[in-house]
């Protein structure tokens, strides 16, 4: 597999208080947008074996591909889209939820949306397509949970 730059804060909460803390650093959301553009490029390349069918998710208009990978002790997922600022809504999932464990995935709510007014900002096409994420993340966190 390949490295993760994630988790970069302690817990899930920790990295929603920073992404709220550096998005109202911004005066409007032209410069936010600027600043997700340049999130989405700090993402680790995904091997191009990766990009295939069985690893894109659905519900996204961009081509987006995520491969989760270990236990519900840990969970990583790595991710990557064509778009640039739907690469930058992927860094934002996975800075809240990649390498925390199935249950502090499934504790957390991902507020950090609301906080920065990001559902304000988004097309109809990129909040169905950030919905289809986030639910993937929950549902491979679900999935991890002994039964």
């Amino acid at each position: 597999m390949i490295s993760s730059p994630f988790p970069t804060e302690a817990t899930a909460a920790d990295a929603q208080r920073v992404i709220a803390e550096e998005f109202a650093f911004f005066g409007d959301w032209s410069e936010r947008y600027q600043y997700l553009i340049d999130l989405g490029k700090r993402l680790p390349p995904l091997p191009e074996e990766w990009k295939n069918e069985s690893n894109r998710l659905l519900g996204c208009q961009s081509m987006v591909w995520i491969v989760p990978e270990g236990d519900a002790g840990k969970l990583d997922f790595h991710a990557i889209s064509d778009s640039t600022i739907v690469s930058g809504l992927i860094y934002l999932a996975l800075r809240v939820y990649s390498g925390r464990s199935a249950a502090e995935i499934l504790a957390t709510q991902p507020d950090y949306i609301a906080d920065i007014g990001l559902a304000k900002h988004l097309s109809p096409t990129r909040s169905n397509g950030l919905a289809s994420l986030l639910q993937f993340i929950q549902n491979t966190a679900r999935q991890h949970l002994p039964a």
